[in-house]
């Protein structure tokens, strides 16, 4: 079927009113996005940041009278006029297929392969990593996760029992588990994380058990010979207590979703427990790795 797609400019205040009253007026799917291209950096735990111009973009049937919905809209809302907007006709496509044709093998460091489950691999002989992110963060594509799959690509990690913190997809996990970590532990916040990482590791014919997946409140205290997390600058240097005690004494520690400008707040946390090595940058996201004094 086709999709009426309005779209209106909307300042963060008007956010939940709209967003409210689209549904009300059946709206099938209701999404904010950048109308000015301005970036927006991690927020507080408590504190969802908006840009300061908005566009909300709501998806109707096709059959919908956008003209009586717009009248009612505006009353409903008492705002005169209604903020600038834009309808639009959406031809139907399979969006999960529009979206899985641009993502395409990816090789990391010397041996691994990032591969969409549903494409051939390019190389048998590699170590091939077949994915499908589902929900969850995580495809190898963005530069942090670039950053942390090289790494780990250049690590000797055969044996080793490996924490990836913040798994989302469960990528780096898995990539530890295929270049010879004998366990990996995940954490996550989020249970679609913890789904998609499941999902993943059974797609890569990986036992259940060598990939234990854990909500961070139910995170064992056993320590790691590496820990990885991919997440923000921020949660890193709150979480620092929670990641040094997860690491045992001369265990490897990377940590990467950091900004260059924000690389020496991370490192100030970090450096009186790890020996911290220079970082690593991509597009300007870092790397810091270092290893647990005794």
């Amino acid at each position: 079927m086709a999709w009426l797609q309005l779209r209106i400019d909307i300042t963060p205040e008007q956010v939940e009113p709209f967003e409210n009253q689209l549904l009300e007026l059946g709206a099938d799917a209701v999404t904010l996005e950048d109308g000015k291209d301005q970036p927006l950096f991690e927020p507080t735990p408590d504190y969802t940041p908006l840009w300061d111009h908005t566009q909300i973009v709501a998806l109707f049937d096709a059959e919908t009278d956008i003209t009586q919905l717009l009248r009612v809209l505006q009353n409903s809302l008492e705002v005169d006029p209604l903020p600038p907007h834009k309808v639009e006709i959406l031809a139907d496509k399979d969006w999960e297929r529009e979206w899985m044709k641009y993502f395409e093998p990816v090789q990391f460091g010397e041996r691994l392969w990032v591969c969409p489950s549903w494409k051939p691999v390019p190389d048998t002989s590699a170590v091939n990593l077949m994915l499908d992110p589902g929900l969850a963060f995580g495809t190898g594509t963005h530069p942090t996760t670039a950053l942390c799959l090289t790494w780990l690509d250049s690590q000797p990690l055969d044996g080793l029992r490996v924490i990836d913190y913040g798994c989302g997809s469960g990528i780096l996990g898995i990539a530890a588990l295929l270049l010879g970590a004998s366990q990996v532990t995940g954490v996550d916040n989020d249970p679609q994380a913890i789904e998609a990482s499941a999902d993943n590791c059974q797609r890569n014919q990986l036992a259940a058990e060598r990939f234990a997946l854990f909500l961070p409140d139910a995170t064992p205290a056993d320590q790691a010979d590496l820990l990885i997390a991919n997440i923000l600058a921020g949660p890193l240097v709150e979480l620092q207590p929670t990641i040094r005690k997860l690491v045992k004494p001369g265990g490897k520690l990377g940590l990467s979703g950091i900004l260059v400008e924000q690389a020496e707040s991370v490192l100030e946390a970090y450096r009186n427990d790890f020996d911290m090595q220079p970082p690593q940058i991509k597009d300007n996201w870092v790397l810091l790795y270092g290893t647990k004094r005794a």
